[in-house]
């Protein structure tokens, strides 16, 4: 019989796991880089509630199917019992070619930051360590999130006070024109920030009373990051304005600098590498146990499904893991990172919504929406991460070809 993992997380701790996941990537990473691609202040907040309302229809599907089905692996799972076992296979392959390329984004993020001149470096330091706290269980990540997030809330809340006070910009000035291309293209890479709410659902197998906790932790979750978000970019907006925004390279340190307030500068380095790293943790948590799925069912190796007999994790998916995100955070630059991801965890999320439709319910118009949005964003995305992506995609369904003969049926 495959040993089951250890049910020790209550509604509290999977909210934290979710903020963790989604809080920092959007504002620490694509903020200035949506605000270029949507081509003003006014595209920016355009793009962030469309972002979020994808975000929101996907975790309504999450929501739903991790109910039903409260075991590790996410979409991976749904899709394989909703709609058939490619595109089961095919969710887990998008989630962890996709969450791989997050998490070097997020390594990345910690080098540059704390050492720019070693940044490959310091990403596989650090990837390194959080790949040996995950291994001793996922009670200690949750503590360890908790202290995160809410480091990075205290230092979020600082650059928004400030920048409110200091004000002077105005927040929908246009620096171009504004486009429906350039608004879906800045919602594309803000979606990247949002897409932790999925690492509640994958760890269905390790959530107490799943049925309940997971509909409530996701929505709670998601909520919270979106009012986050929403009074950080206006801040933000209101002290540099969207041009300095589009262009600046750390667009919190230099708001905190704009609104004559340097002595926070060094409190956002720190509160963006501790955000990077507190997403970097839940992301090499929720792509193990996506391995971890795929393994037992003979989809990847399956020396990868052992569960280690002391501390109740998928020790050989976590090292496994570790080890690919630390090669890619020592090769690639974070921007192609971000823009590979982002295609991988849309495809990953299209399925999840196609599942969630077949559950039926008042629920299905989010589902058709939440499909169509994924559709959108994906290939609004760069050119060049669109081929990326739909290269490993189709690099996927040649290995499900290969693979499908030593795979097991699906578990009732």
């Amino acid at each position: 019989m495959t040993p089951e993992l250890r049910r020790s997380l209550g509604l509290f701790d999977a909210v934290v796991i979710g903020l963790g996941s989604m809080i920092g990537a959007g504002i620490f990473v694509a903020l200035g880089a949506a605000t270029d691609a949507a081509g003003s202040g006014a595209g920016l907040l355009w793009a962030l509630g469309l972002a979020a309302v994808v975000a929101y229809c996907n975790a309504t599907a999450s929501a739903r199917l991790a109910a039903r089905y409260p075991a590790s692996g996410g979409t991976y799972v749904y899709g394989r019992e909703r709609l058939g076992s490619f595109w089961g296979y095919l969710a887990g392959w998008a989630f962890v070619a996709g969450k791989t390329a997050s998490c070097a984004a997020m390594a990345l993020t910690v080098g540059a930051y704390v050492w720019p001149e070693q940044a490959h470096a310091v990403a596989v330091a650090a990837v390194v360590a959080l790949t040996a706290v995950n291994y001793t269980g996922v009670q200690k990540s949750a503590l360890l999130t908790r202290v995160i997030v809410a480091l990075v809330l205290a230092v979020l809340a600082c650059v928004v006070a400030v920048s409110f006070g200091a004000g002077g910009a105005e927040v929908t000035a246009v620096g171009e024109e504004l486009t429906t291309g350039g608004v879906l293209q800045a919602a594309g890479l803000l979606f990247f920030a949002f897409a932790g709410y999925a690492r509640i659902a994958t760890l269905g197998e390790e959530v107490r009373d799943p049925a309940r906790t997971i509909p409530r932790a996701v929505p709670l979750a998601l909520g919270i990051t979106l009012a986050v978000y929403g009074l950080v970019a206006v801040s933000v907006l209101t002290v540099l304005g969207p041009a300095a925004l589009a262009s600046s390279p750390a667009p919190l340190a230099d708001a905190a600098r704009a609104a004559d307030a340097g002595w926070l500068v060094p409190l956002v380095t720190v509160g963006a590498a501790v955000a990077a790293l507190g997403s970097l943790l839940s992301l090499i948590l929720g792509v193990s146990r996506t391995t971890l799925a795929m393994a037992r069912d003979a989809y990847l190796p399956t020396a990868l499904s052992a569960v280690h007999p002391r501390f109740r994790v998928p020790h050989r998916a976590e090292l496994a893991v570790g080890a690919v995100v630390a090669a890619v955070a020592a090769t690639v630059d974070v921007r192609g990172a971000i823009g590979f991801s982002s295609f991988g965890v849309l495809v990953y999320y299209g399925i999840a919504n196609a599942s969630a439709w077949t559950l039926g319910g008042r629920a299905r118009l989010l589902s058709a929406l939440g499909l169509a949005g994924c559709a959108t964003l994906a290939f609004a995305l760069p050119l060049g991460s669109v081929l990326a992506g739909s290269g490993v995609v189709a690099a996927g369904v040649v290995a499900w070809s290969i693979s499908r003969g030593r795979a097991v049926p699906p578990r009732p």
